[in-house]
């Protein structure tokens, strides 16, 4: 692994502000579900069109399980955006907003024939706003900005003088 030292001031501080940005972004959507009374992923899993439908069907038709799924989500993405903005298992909260990311969009991807009734932001085909988180938290995942400003700078300090 590179030192830290191997970048420059401006490197990192821009991958400093996309984590943030990003933080900022899962923490923000998991508060709002979070906050909206009676919130569920159920219209989202039921528009699921690819390669996840009949695991998102599964999910929807057993009550139990959608209210599992619902808090986990919630809760995850207020972790991860935690994580991202406060240095925090920087690493961690990457890759599992990544994984979550690319969940997402493996349930509802912007692919030729497939049709939602859930109106979208956009016109996308196959590259979305997702998949492009996706692959920038994959990048800060490889770069070491948790080691340079955050929590984990602390971490690494207590666990070093071991």
């Amino acid at each position: 692994m590179k030192d830290k030292n191997n970048y420059t001031p401006l490197q990192m501080s821009v991958l400093l502000v996309l984590r943030f940005l990003i933080g900022w972004h899962l923490l923000y959507e998991g508060f709002s579900k979070l906050l909206i009374q009676n919130w569920s992923s159920l219209s989202f899993l039921q528009e699921s069109k690819w390669i996840l439908r009949g695991f998102s069907g599964w999910i929807a038709a057993h009550n139990n399980v959608l209210a599992v799924v619902d808090l986990l989500n919630t809760w995850g993405l207020i972790a991860i955006g935690l994580g991202l903005i406060l240095g925090l298992f920087t690493r961690i909260a990457a890759i599992s907003g990544a994984f979550l990311l690319f969940v997402y969009y493996l349930n509802n991807p912007p692919l030729i024939g497939l049709e939602y009734t859930i109106p979208s932001e956009g016109s996308y085909l196959i590259v979305s706003k997702t998949l492009i988180e996706v692959f920038s938290l994959v990048v800060l995942a490889v770069f070491p900005t948790g080691t340079v400003f955050g929590l984990d700078v602390f971490i690494n300090k207590l666990t070093n003088k071991k």
